[in-house]
C-alpha cells in the first residue's frame, strides 16, 4: 500500500507537471501571450457546469485541480486528485459530517508523501460535486497533521462515466 501512495503521489506530480507543458505548449510563443497566460494561470476560477451531468475545473495557480462539493448536503472544499485511492478526508472536516472515529478506529496504514500513517475507514452517504451526485462512497479520514486538504480520490472518480485533463481543465462526466 506504501508503495502504490507513493507512486501514486509521484504520478500526481508528473501529471500536474505535464498538464503546465502541454498548457505552455499550446500558447503563441510571443511575449504578449506569456503575458496572458501568466494571469490566466494565477487567476482562480469557478467550476463550470456545462450540462446536467459534466463539470468542467480550471487549474488553480499551482496546478491543482480544487473544487467545491458537499458531503451530506454540507459545503467542502475537495482537491480532484486521481492519484488518491479513496476520497480523504481531515479529521476536523469528517466531524463536520458526524464522521468522528474513535482512536482504536484508526487501523488502516495508508502511505500519503510524507510517510505512513494510521487513517479510519468511512463509507459516506452522498457526495455532490458540482451536480454530480454518488451515494455510498468509500473514505477515509486522516488525522489533520497528515492531510491539510480533503482529496476527491478514485472512490467517487472512478464510479462516473469518465474524467479527463482536457485544454487545462480537469472534466467530470456522470
Amino acid at each position: 500500500m506504501r508503495n502504490i501512495l507513493i507512486t501514486a503521489a509521484i504520478l500526481a506530480g508528473l501529471g500536474t507537471f505535464m498538464a503546465e507543458i502541454a498548457d505552455k505548449l499550446t500558447l503563441a510563443p510571443t511575449p504578449a501571450a506569456a503575458t496572458t497566460a501568466a494571469r490566466t494561470v494565477a487567476a482562480v476560477e469557478p467550476p463550470v457546469q456545462e450540462s446536467a451531468h459534466s463539470l468542467s475545473i480550471p487549474h488553480d495557480g499551482r496546478g491543482h485541480f480544487a473544487t467545491e462539493g458537499r458531503i451530506n448536503g454540507q459545503r467542502i472544499a475537495f482537491m480532484v486528485d486521481t492519484g488518491a485511492s479513496v476520497v480523504a478526508l481531515n479529521e476536523t472536516s469528517a466531524a463536520m459530517f458526524g464522521l468522528r472515529p474513535t482512536p482504536g478506529q484508526f487501523t488502516a496504514t495508508v502511505t500519503t508523501a510524507n510517510g505512513s500513517i494510521k487513517a479510519a475507514r468511512a463509507r459516506i452517504a452522498m457526495i455532490d460535486v458540482g451536480g454530480l451526485v454518488l451515494r455510498d462512497v468509500d473514505a477515509m479520514v486522516l488525522p489533520d497533521e497528515a492531510l491539510s486538504e480533503n482529496l476527491l480520490g478514485l472512490s467517487f472518480l472512478s464510479r462516473l462515466k469518465r474524467f479527463a485533463y482536457a485544454d487545462g481543465q480537469m472534466v467530470l462526466e456522470q
